[in-house]
């Protein structure tokens, strides 16, 4: 039974994501949940995070008591800085933006559908009031990843035919990491590339709100305990 599978932890999401970031990628992560990617850069590898409100090359966030709320995020967390970190104004940080000068982009969804479309706001009284930049990191930035649970918490679908929520983006999402399986978007449609070992292809399909298909062999979804 799917109630007996145990989920993938939000960290663990975002160390799974973090393995497919190449060494020297510049990379922008999404405000809250994808934050936690820059944790788990694999040994080796260093990616250049870039922050919307106008750093470039930020590290991990600072001890506890040791912040300087000079230096923050876009989502107005503390962060600190590597060498060679850069400042610049909000205008020059779009137009890297814009100008096609991130590699990745990794984001938070509410839902993704079978297309890549992408809706990550929404307009009712709670959750992201206003779409904000990531219309722009969507279609900026040269691949766009997606990390999510894979339904909400009353249990449904966000990996969906189509979206029901104002679109983030159209046709600009490649790959979404969940809680229970990874899923490439090919074609307009959803491919499952890795899923947890414990849970069966149907019981999957019957949390997915959109038909999951195998072109190939579906590898085991494994992740470090964290």
């Amino acid at each position: 039974m799917t109630d007996q599978i145990e989920k993938l932890t939000n960290a663990q999401i975002a160390w799974r994501a973090a393995q497919d970031i190449a060494d020297g990628a510049y990379v922008n992560l999404g405000i809250g949940f994808p934050e936690m990617v820059a944790k788990f850069q694999p040994e080796g590898r260093e990616a250049v995070f870039h922050t919307e409100n106008g750093v470039l090359g930020f590290g991990p966030a600072p001890a506890p008591g040791e912040e300087d709320w000079d230096l923050i995020n876009a989502g107005k967390k503390a962060i600190t800085l590597k060498p060679g970190a850069a400042f610049f104004h909000h205008a020059d940080s779009f137009a890297m933006v814009r100008g096609g000068h991130l590699d990745v982009a990794i984001l938070g969804a509410y839902e993704v559908a079978q297309t890549g479309d992408l809706a990550n706001w929404s307009t009712g009284p709670k959750g992201v009031p206003a779409v904000g930049g990531a219309m722009d990191l969507v279609h900026g930035a040269k691949r766009v990843a997606v990390i999510t649970e894979h339904v909400t918490k009353k249990g449904q679908p966000k990996l969906v035919e189509r979206c029901s929520l104002p679109l983030t983006g159209v046709g600009c999402v490649t790959r979404v990491y969940t809680s229970l399986a990874v899923v490439d978007i090919e074609d307009g449609r959803f491919v499952l590339r890795e899923k947890l070992a414990g849970l069966s292809f149907d019981d999957l399909q019957a949390q997915t709100g959109a038909e999951l298909h195998r072109p190939g062999p579906v590898a085991d979804l494994i992740v470090p305990e964290l």
